[in-house]
């Protein structure tokens, strides 16, 4: 097994119910992965499996070399991971969170003490260092508990939606904060909801649902598959649907989809501005009139309506 970070063949149950039906990964030194997928894909599985909280039912794992089942403890002391939720003690102040992590990786008291500073002043926490964390933004504590994650200063850092309930502007921070981390030389496994997080950050991107892997390559290779850019557009009369979709078929390059009830459809076309100009006309000379649309990327829902054939799903999975 080569890579970073490395699964082949991963199996999990929960009695009926399988959440990971045979994953094959490879995360090269260096290098970031995103694992994309709805919640109850199975991403969080994986990184539970990962960083040794879980144990496969089948096949295999090995992170920095060390088998994730066999070298458990070894391995602890070689990874960082970040949770969907930030594990921190608000009672605490965020010098004294980070301290104590240090010293439960038994750094030593002196060393714990001065990672701590250093670390507060990295993620931009100085301030904030000595108040506690009960006081602190939910963009202050995701800083924080991912800083938690990096006392040790491990070789592989576990990231599982680590922007998950944040504001715009709190995210962008945390991604400024990870790409520098990724330019330092961490090797990187992020999984998350957002396309445009996985575009931003990760080198490749693996599409999970229902325990498989569906799909993976770069960003641009992921939307080559479900169409560049999506014409969306909304009409007044229902009636108007079937005639939008009759003119407008030669300009697309993936299915049309109708949604009846709000009166809107959505074409997956190749060139976009000319496509809509295009489309606009077309839609004037039959006298229909829109009353909203848009050039939009895709999203999510669109990877996996094409991929899987069925809308991303919501409910959790273990």
């Amino acid at each position: 097994m080569t890579g970073a970070i490395v699964a082949e063949g991963l199996v999990k149950t929960y009695g009926t119910l399988t959440a990971l039906d045979g994953i094959d990964l490879e995360v090269a030194e260096g290098s970031v992965m995103a694992l994309l997928g709805p919640n109850g894909a199975g991403k969080t599985t994986v990184v539970r499996i990962f960083t040794t909280l879980l144990i496969p039912d089948g096949g295999r794992a090995q992170v920095a070399g060390l088998d994730v089942v066999k070298d458990a403890r070894a391995l602890r002391s070689k990874i960082g991971a970040s949770g969907q939720y930030a594990a921190v003690d608000e009672y605490l102040t965020g010098y004294e969170n980070l301290d104590m992590v240090g010293r439960l990786y038994h750094l030593g008291t002196k060393n714990s003490k001065a990672r701590a500073r250093e670390l507060l002043e990295q993620f931009d926490l100085v301030e904030a260092g000595d108040r506690p964390v009960k006081g602190y933004s939910g963009g202050m504590r995701r800083r924080l508990d991912l800083a938690g994650a990096l006392v040790a200063r491990p070789q592989v850092l576990f990231l599982d939606e680590p922007t998950t309930g944040l504001d715009p502007r709190a995210r962008l921070g945390l991604w400024d904060v990870i790409e520098e981390l990724v330019a330092q030389g961490t090797t990187l496994l992020l999984t998350t909801q957002y396309m445009e997080e996985a575009e931003r950050l990760a080198d490749q991107i693996a599409v999970i649902d229902r325990g498989s892997v569906i799909a993976r390559g770069t960003a641009d290779q992921l939307k080559a598959r479900v169409g560049g850019e999506r014409i969306e557009l909304s009409v007044h009369e229902s009636e108007h649907l079937d005639i939008v979709r009759q003119e407008l078929n030669s300009l697309s390059v993936g299915e049309i989809r109708v949604q009846e009830n709000v009166r809107r459809i959505t074409i997956p076309v190749a060139d976009g501005t000319d496509a809509l100009i295009t489309a606009l006309n077309l839609l004037s000379a039959r006298g229909i009139t829109v009353f909203d649309v848009g050039l939009r990327r895709p999203t999510l829902d669109d990877v996996f309506l094409t991929l899987t054939g069925h809308q991303a799903e919501l409910e959790d999975q273990k």
